[in-house]
């Protein structure tokens, strides 16, 4: 459904520091830069941005699919070790579906952000 999503940042090289570590556990990684704006995603498509500008808020919940389980305990861990802060940790959820396995964690800036896997147990 969306080609790309961004959320505003007060802080660029501390939000850039946080979402190198975390989508790196992902996959992904810096694909376009412009000053004060960044694009993460495969190769040569920028899928979520991050750009130091107003307004600020907290309210974004961004969440980013992994291939497994292994994986979102690694993008929680490196999301805490880059300065962002348990809103949750990995675990299921039974309560969106019986294998939805996701983790939680706010962003430099409040943002909530999540990676989950949909699938079985290895």
């Amino acid at each position: 459904m969306f080609d790309h999503v961004g959320v505003n940042v007060k802080d660029y090289e501390t939000s850039k520091r946080f979402y190198d570590a975390t989508l790196a556990t992902l996959g992904y990684g810096i694909v376009m830069e412009f000053e004060g704006a960044a694009g993460y995603g495969p190769e040569r498509e920028p899928r979520f941005w991050i750009a130091q500008r107003e307004p600020l808020g907290t309210g974004t919940h961004v969440a980013f699919a992994s291939s497994d389980r292994e994986t979102v305990d690694a993008f929680f861990e490196a999301a805490l070790a880059a300065g962002g802060t348990d809103n949750g940790p990995p675990g299921l959820r039974s309560e969106y579906h019986e294998h939805y396995y996701g983790a939680f964690v706010h962003d430099p800036d409040g943002n909530n952000v999540e990676a989950v896997c949909h699938k079985p147990a290895a």
